[in-house]
């Protein structure tokens, strides 16, 4: 049972933060998502099929959480309440972080900065981190080979949306600023010397 509800907690405070940022940005005149907006080809197919696996995901995630899938070792079980505690509060500090700079999905319509404080020290790409660490901490406490299946896709689809997509919209928007970042911060996790 407890796993059951430190997996709901995890997932309201997740998506509670992602659509509470998303209803503040639009009171300000800020579109947030923009996956798959004014794009064409391969990075159209990148953003949408991201966002149909993130979607399979999180309902696959609450028909195992809800159906209680799966009866894991319970040091597993807990290494996995952990990762999406981690992955939840590294979600919400890196949302926080990015103040309204923060998109699902890259605009190259808005102006935005690039931030590199905070969070963004040790990564850089904080969100999409958390996006990993709370769905391979969902399926480690709840494992069922469909949710392994999407899990691993929805990770898949975020690392093809980081590199096809968002390092390239960076490199575009702000050039030697961002490749310098890139030499010193890892894409998910650490610095480099």
């Amino acid at each position: 049972m407890e796993f059951k509800l430190i997996s709901i907690a995890s997932l309201i405070a997740f998506y509670g933060c992602y659509f509470a940022k998303m209803f503040c940005q639009k009171r300000h005149g800020i579109q947030t998502d923009q996956i798959g907006k004014n794009k064409v080809g391969f990075v159209k197919f990148v953003e949408i099929t991201m966002k149909i696996a993130a979607i399979l995901v999180f309902i696959a995630g609450l028909v195992s959480i809800f159906f209680e899938t799966g009866h894991s070792l319970t040091a597993i079980r807990v290494m996995g309440a952990i990762m999406s505690v981690g992955g939840t509060v590294i979600f919400i500090v890196a949302v926080w972080t990015m103040r309204d700079s923060w998109r699902a999905g890259v605009s190259k319509t808005d102006k935005t900065e690039l931030v590199t404080s905070g969070i963004y020290q040790i990564s850089r790409n904080p969100a999409f981190l958390g996006f990993d660490l709370l769905y391979i901490g969902t399926l480690l406490m709840f494992f069922n080979w469909i949710l392994c299946f999407l899990t691993a896709f929805a990770v898949i689809m975020y690392h093809l949306q980081i590199v096809n997509v968002e390092e390239d919209f960076l490199l575009a928007a702000f050039g030697n600023e961002y490749l310098q970042y890139k030499k010193k911060v890892c894409r998910y996790i650490g610095r480099r010397r």
